[in-house]
């Protein structure tokens, strides 16, 4: 409880540093506070005409690289808590994966369109899919640390076949992505897309590894994906969320 109490105190401080982020902070209050753990990247390319049909209209693809890219993002969830509020025990933990592209909004400022959500918490796969029109799925979800490995698997509840398994470790020291890097393209996103919303936030700037990777199964993705993938890891991050709002150019 005493580090979940730490990480509380560490989200909030992560408003002290705002200089790389692309765009400025909401003028309002964020409202949730959390903290994301071994955290793996696996990164494919795939052809923008495939994503276009997934993807909302109004939502620019972006591509780097002259491709569009998917990502596979695998975490434990720390210390998830409300504004004002304290993590609870066995309820603010849990695993989480997240299959993502890259986009723009109408505005033009860059974001992040979530395919899908993936928990091992009912609870907030409720809430994820209620809150921010997010597709969210309970799931089975496991992280083991073993040695130099993490070995991960995500078993999506109901859905026959949906599966993510794989395993990693870092191979490499800790790296800040430069901007306009494809680390930076890929990682440094400050804003979530849904169907009618959109909302903001925050986190200080990715500590990142090179990670060596063994991904055994995708099927869990909305795409057949190919080739190998382009893996890093972060050890941890404290990040704050604002709430939904209404997209708007």
């Amino acid at each position: 409880m005493f580090d979940d109490a730490r990480a509380a105190s560490r989200q909030a401080r992560s408003l002290r540093r705002v200089g790389h982020r692309p765009f400025p902070l909401p003028s309002s209050r964020w409202t949730l506070g959390q903290t994301w753990e071994h955290t793996l990247w696996a990164h494919w390319q795939v052809p923008v005409e495939e994503m276009r049909a997934a993807v909302p209209e109004e939502l620019e693809i972006e591509e780097y690289g002259g491709t569009a890219w998917l990502g596979m993002v695998f975490f434990r969830v720390r210390a998830l808590r409300p504004r004002g509020g304290l993590p609870l025990p066995g309820i603010s933990t849990f695993l989480q994966l997240n299959i993502r592209t890259y986009v723009r909004g109408p505005d033009g400022l860059p974001g992040v369109w979530f395919f899908t959500i993936d928990a091992s918490s009912r609870l907030a796969a409720l809430g994820v899919r209620r809150l921010y029109h997010v597709p969210a799925f309970h799931a089975r979800m496991t992280l083991d640390l073993a040695e130099d490995w993490s070995e991960v698997e995500c078993v999506r509840m109901g859905e026959s076949g949906r599966v993510f398994s794989g395993s990693y470790r870092a191979a490499g020291d800790g790296f800040h992505a430069e901007p306009d890097s494809l680390e930076w393209f890929l990682t440094e996103r400050y804003r979530l897309f849904a169907r009618d919303s959109r909302a903001e936030m925050h986190h200080d700037q990715w500590l990142l590894c090179p990670a060596e990777a063994e991904i055994e199964l995708t099927s869990i993705a909305p795409f057949e994906l190919s080739g190998e993938p382009l893996c890093h890891l972060s050890f941890r991050q404290d990040a704050l969320i604002w709430p939904p709002e209404p997209v708007r150019a």
